[in-house]
């Protein structure tokens, strides 16, 4: 059986190396066929992989001296993409040698140093970040959420390509449902590129996918997979989320703790509450992705611990096993063939 290669950037992250190694070897047991290529200083990986026996069986270390430090500028990251565990973790994907790479490092670093060094897919004019939302009956995948601040209508068109085949094969709807971030729901609310990129979605081969546009409080209404924007609105929207999932959890914590009734509460309904918070926990919903890359690329928060690292070893693993940019291809290829 042939198996699937990630490349692990192991120094990369607040909690580096020690949190990455605990979150792959929770990530080997789930996903048993998977190899992985861990870049990093050996004389701190060694002895945290020692008695890891599973992990250990599938997992080759390539010793690097240097690593791309959190505060470290794009340009200058670059510069060093030939000596550092991002940049050779990177080199990898590029040469074949592995399918994805899973970093939790600088944000800016990896996206420059990525897109560098894998090149766009033909076809796609911009790669996009994107990341799974949960939602009341589910999950939606919205893109771009900051790698392209300024967009057009042709970007949102493959935004929408790639959010459509993502949902499809990681999220598992054979039919997505998609729409465009927008200030309203109404055919005349938003920009002329959105207004473009709507038209042509509406009189194209993905016209049963496409369902119009939707405001930021329905994102997590269920009725959408697939939520497409431009880079700094999808920042933002993320961003507000993130902070809007952690002010609940601060206020329930405050109900339930601030009385003797609120702890009797919580007793009587613990159940429920531990199950609202496994819900909520963002752990579970670690991992961006870069598409429209020669490679796939998985960005795990930088804060993240061992729990939320297997998340995004997770998805890489289910792309790569997906074959993920195939599919691109082929939907691009289509497209060639009807236009």
């Amino acid at each position: 059986m042939l198996r699937n290669n990630i490349a692990i950037d192991a120094m990369g992250g607040d909690k580096a190396p020690k949190s990455i190694i605990s979150g792959l070897a929770i990530s080997s047991i789930r996903n048993p066929s998977i190899n992985y290529i861990i870049y990093g200083d050996a004389n701190k990986i060694e002895p945290l992989i020692k008695n890891r026996e599973q992990l250990k069986a599938v997992s080759k270390i390539v010793h690097v001296d240097d690593w791309i430090r959190g505060d470290e500028k794009a340009s200058r990251s670059l510069r060093r993409s030939k000596t550092t565990s991002m940049g050779l973790a990177i080199s990898a994907v590029a040469k074949g040698e592995a399918d994805a790479i899973v970093s939790a490092g600088n944000s800016g670093a990896l996206l420059a140093m990525s897109i560098f060094g894998l090149r766009k897919l033909p076809g796609i004019s911009r790669p996009a970040l994107a990341a799974v939302m949960p939602t009341i009956s589910g999950e939606v995948v919205a893109l771009d959420l900051g790698a392209n601040i300024d967009c057009s209508s042709q970007n949102l068109i493959d935004f929408s390509l790639m959010g459509i085949i993502f949902a499809k094969n990681v999220l598992g709807k054979p039919n997505p449902r998609l729409a465009f971030l927008n200030v309203g729901e109404e055919d005349t609310k938003g920009s002329n590129m959105i207004h473009e990129a709507a038209s042509v979605m509406e009189n194209s081969h993905f016209s049963s996918f496409y369902k119009g546009y939707v405001e930021g409080d329905k994102i997590i209404s269920g009725d959408y997979d697939v939520v497409v924007c431009d880079g700094f609105s999808g920042n933002v929207m993320l961003k507000t989320a993130e902070g809007t999932a952690k002010l609940c959890a601060a206020y329930l914590k405050q109900v339930f703790g601030s009385s003797i009734l609120g702890k009797i509460s919580y007793a009587i309904g613990r159940s429920s509450f531990l199950s609202i918070r496994k819900k909520m926990d963002p752990r579970k919903h670690n991992g961006a992705v870069l598409l429209g890359l020669n490679g796939i690329v998985v960005k795990s928060h930088g804060g993240t611990d061992s729990i939320g690292f297997a998340h995004a070893v997770d998805l890489a693993t289910e792309m790569s096993v997906g074959n993920y940019n195939e599919l691109i291809k082929n939907e691009l290829d289509k497209i060639k063939t009807n236009s």
